[in-house]
């Protein structure tokens, strides 16, 4: 409960709204840097230009796109590579399962994928 605080009730909910928004910000600068790893140059390569279409759709700001873009054409190095993986398997009852996922770490995703 947040009592007589004003600022107490806005920052359950500004909390709330931010992590939700960096969730989103954070899966579309994954998609941006996948994008741009064929070109930094979103006139000549139209993943990266459908990518940052959906991150401007979003509110996302221009300095992270930027960043993520820089990341992706390998421009700036961070230490973190994400790369894109497939996981193939069977479900219940021989369904066959294939799973793509973006991931900076091979080993914590399958991790993931055996659990779900």
């Amino acid at each position: 409960m947040s009592g007589h605080s004003k600022w107490s009730t806005i920052k359950r909910k500004k909390g709330a709204n931010d992590a939700a928004r960096g969730k989103i910000f954070t899966r579309l600068a994954r998609e941006i840097q996948i994008a741009a790893r064929s070109g930094p140059d979103p006139d000549t390569n139209f993943a990266l230009r459908l990518a940052v279409e959906r991150a401007r759709a979003e509110n996302m700001p221009k300095d992270n796109i930027e960043r993520a873009i820089r990341r992706g054409a390998g421009l700036e190095k961070d230490g973190v590579e994400i790369e894109e993986v497939s996981y193939e398997g069977y479900g219940p009852n021989g369904i066959a399962v294939i799973v793509e996922c973006l991931t900076d770490n091979r080993n914590r995703t399958i991790s993931d994928v055996r659990r779900a």
